[in-house]
This record gives structure tokens, C-alpha cells and sequence, in this order.
């Protein structure tokens, strides 16, 4: 699995949907779960997570970017 690729994906499903998004905010081990059909250990699935937050975060920040003209 390519992880960088799987990231962008949820990042884009959590985007383009408020229900999921406010799922992930509350519970965001069992959405990846769900998302990616496969109940692993949280342990397993923390990277993933990490990943996607941290992505969601840095995409947050490019937008403010914008709203100062850079």
C-alpha cells in the first residue's frame, strides 16, 4: 500500500464531506477503520492517522496563506 497515496485520499474524502469530517474529529482511529473497510490495532492504524492530521493541518495553514496575499 502506498501510504503517501492512501493519505491524500482520505484527506480528500474528510475534505469534501462535513458528516465525515466531524466523525473523524471525534473518533479518527475507528473512521480510518471504516474508510479503509479493516479493523486493525490502534497501534497499527496511529501512523496513518498521524498522517492524515498532519496533512489536514497543512493544507489549514496553506489556506491562511491565501488570505494574507501569499
Amino acid at each position: 500500500m502506498d501510504i503517501k497515496a492512501k493519505i491524500e485520499e482520505l484527506v480528500n474524502k474528510l475534505k469534501s464531506d462535513k458528516d465525515l469530517m466531524s466523525k473523524f474529529s471525534a473518533n479518527p482511529i475507528g473512521t480510518v477503520e471504516g474508510l479503509l473497510g479493516v479493523d486493525l490495532p490502534d497501534d497499527q492504524i496511529k501512523g496513518l492517522v498521524d498522517g492524515i492530521q498532519a496533512k489536514l493541518s497543512l493544507d489549514k495553514l496553506g489556506g491562511l496563506g491565501k488570505l494574507f496575499g501569499k
